[in-house]
Parts: structure tokens; C-alpha cells; sequence
């Protein structure tokens, strides 16, 4: 029994030694150490041993045991030492080398117009209202002098959801929810995104809108001359002029056309203004009489007026951007002109 405990440490070892991975040292430790290992088996012959001697042989098979173990847990100790080397040799950084620098955007010129017009319009006053985008055909048309067979409606290239459900085609909705909700005096603007079918380079499906609406008593087409010459100075600068040309929306009347003169090249005319020297910049009007009427307001008591100012058309005028499309192609080349 010594002899053979002898040998089968020997054999072990030597394995043991020879083993290059811990999956085989793992498969060893089975061998030997299992319930069915070797190790094992020299315990289960015990019985075959003269009593006198099973003590010391026993003592010899666990001094065994132990010796197979310390030689199992340092060879696996020394293999990971070895591959934690290699893996820090392969893994290693050279601090000398360059960084690798993340490209840094910047916000949008839409935001950077809206936040202006925004910062603007609060100095004279104006509330900041978002209404829903998901809009009832009710408030984005009915209620704004738009009934189902108006032909206006062919001017809004429509995304119906339902017969009743639209996504919005202009933030004017946001006002109707203003004007039914609260007594005059109102002075509110409505930011956001609004939806109609229309793609080319000066069309988007998606586009940004500020619309504003004043509702008070002895409103007067003055009162929003004055308003939006101070906002427009403040957006392309103190020298531009203003004109109000007549148009024709069905939820103002009357309705007008504002134009600035061109701040390229001070209205002598040039190809931004296309030789004009006046440049349309945004929509507006008088409250039409039926849309304070429709939204519970007497029009007798109460006049105000209304604006649209499209984000886009803004931005591209002051930034010189050709091509609407380039505010979605998430180009950073284009957004950090604007840092």
C-alpha cells in the first residue's frame, strides 16, 4: 500500500506539472480527488489493510491528499498569474499616443431660433403653452374657421389618424385649448412640432412652429405691427424695416403678410431677397370674429390678434442654410457650425 501511494503521488505530481490549462487541472482534480478518483479508491481499500497499520496508512493517504490538493491550487495560481500577463501585454495602453476625442455637437439652429424667440416673446409678457401633437380635427380646423368642406383645407396636406384625428398641421391648436379654457386677457405663445405632407428642400413632413395669440379688449392691428417689428429686430438685427402686405387666412381677418427688408443687403436687392429687397418671414392678423366666437368669447367685447412663425424658415434665412433636409441628416459637420 506505501508503494503504491508512493507511485500514485509521483503520477500526480507529474501530471500536475505537466498540465497547461485549468480545464485539464480541473479534469485531474476529478480523477484524483473525485468520489470514483484514485485518492478514493486507495481509501475504499482500507478493509484489505492488517488493522495494526490502518492507522498509518490512513494518515498516508490524507497526507496524500492534501499534497495533491496544495499541488492542484498552485499550478492553477501560477496559470492565471501567466494568462493575467499576457492579457495586460495585450491589453496595454500607450499613454503616449493621442486620445482618441468624441465629436462634440451643438444644438440646432431651430433650437438656437426658438430659445431667441422664446427669450423674446417672454420679455414682452407671453406665455409658453404646448398643446398636444395628436390633435381632434375639431380644434385644428372647426373651431379656427375651418369647416370639413373649406377649401383652406387643400393648403394643410393632412395626416389623418382617424376621420377625427389628425396629426397637427400648425400649433394654432394650442390657442383654441388657451381660449377655451381661459378668460381674456390672453397673451400666449405655442411652440412646437406640427405635421403636413410635404418633402422638398424648402418642405418637411416635420417642421417647427411659434405661433402667438393677444386677446384683450381694443386690440388693434397696431398692436401687432408694433409687437412683431420688436421681435423681428431682435432676430435679424436693429437696422431691418417691416411691411405688412394683405393675405388671406381663415382665422384672422383681416390677415397680412409680414415682410422684413433684406438684411444681406439692406433692400438694394440681391439673390436672398431674389432683387426685391424684402424678404416674407411669417403670417398673421386680426382674430377672425367666428374663432372668438367658437371659442366662447365675446367679439364685441374682445379683439386680438395672431401670428405664425415657422422655426425653419427663420433659421435658414438667418443661417443661410440651402437645403431644409440638412436639419435632419444629423450631420455633425453641419451642427457644430453652429457651437
Amino acid at each position: 500500500m506505501k508503494e503504491k501511494i508512493s507511485n500514485l503521488l509521483e503520477t500526480a505530481i507529474n501530471s500536475i506539472n505537466s498540465a497547461e490549462s485549468i480545464d485539464v487541472l480541473n479534469d485531474l482534480r476529478v480523477a484524483l480527488l473525485g468520489k470514483s478518483g484514485s485518492v478514493t479508491g486507495l481509501l475504499k481499500g482500507m478493509k484489505d489493510v492488517e488493522p495494526s497499520e490502518r492507522p498509518k496508512v490512513g494518515q498516508m493517504v490524507n497526507e496524500l491528499r492534501v499534497k495533491i490538493e496544495t499541488a492542484l491550487n498552485e499550478k492553477i495560481a501560477f496559470i492565471k498569474e501567466k494568462d493575467l500577463e499576457k492579457r495586460l501585454l495585450s491589453e496595454k495602453i500607450d499613454i503616449t499616443l493621442p486620445a482618441k476625442r468624441k465629436k462634440v455637437g451643438a444644438l440646432s439652429p431651430i433650437t438656437l431660433v426658438k430659445n431667441e424667440l422664446i427669450d423674446a416673446f417672454s420679455g414682452l409678457g407671453f406665455e409658453i403653452f404646448e398643446g398636444p401633437e395628436i390633435e381632434l380635427d375639431e380644434i385644428n380646423f372647426q373651431k379656427l374657421n375651418i369647416p370639413k368642406d373649406h377649401p383652406a383645407r387643400d393648403m394643410q396636406d393632412t395626416f389623418y389618424i382617424t376621420e377625427n384625428i389628425l396629426l397637427r398641421t400648425h400649433t394654432s391648436p394650442g390657442q383654441v385649448r388657451v381660449m377655451t379654457s381661459k378668460n381674456p386677457p390672453i397673451k400666449v405663445m405655442c411652440p412646437g412640432r406640427v405635421y403636413r405632407s410635404d418633402d422638398d428642400a424648402t418642405h418637411s413632413p416635420i417642421f417647427h412652429q411659434i405661433e402667438g395669440l393677444v386677446v384683450d379688449k381694443n386690440i388693434s392691428l397696431c398692436d401687432l405691427k408694433g409687437s412683431l417689428e420688436e421681435i423681428l429686430k431682435r432676430i435679424f438685427g436693429d437696422k431691418i424695416k417691416t411691411r405688412l402686405r394683405p393675405s388671406y387666412f381663415p382665422f384672422t381677418e383681416p390677415s397680412v403678410e409680414i415682410d422684413v427688408s433684406c438684411f444681406e443687403c439692406g433692400g438694394k436687392g440681391c439673390k436672398l431677397c431674389k432683387g426685391t429687397g424684402w424678404i416674407e418671414v411669417l403670417g398673421a392678423g386680426m382674430v377672425n370674429r367666428k374663432v372668438l366666437e367658437n371659442c366662447g368669447i365675446d367679439p364685441d367685447v374682445y379683439t386680438g390678434y395672431a401670428f405664425g412663425i415657422g422655426l425653419e424658415r427663420i433659421a435658414m434665412l438667418k443661417y443661410h442654410v440651402p437645403d431644409i433636409r440638412m436639419y435632419f441628416d444629423s450631420d455633425i459637420r453641419f451642427i457644430k457650425q453652429f457651437k
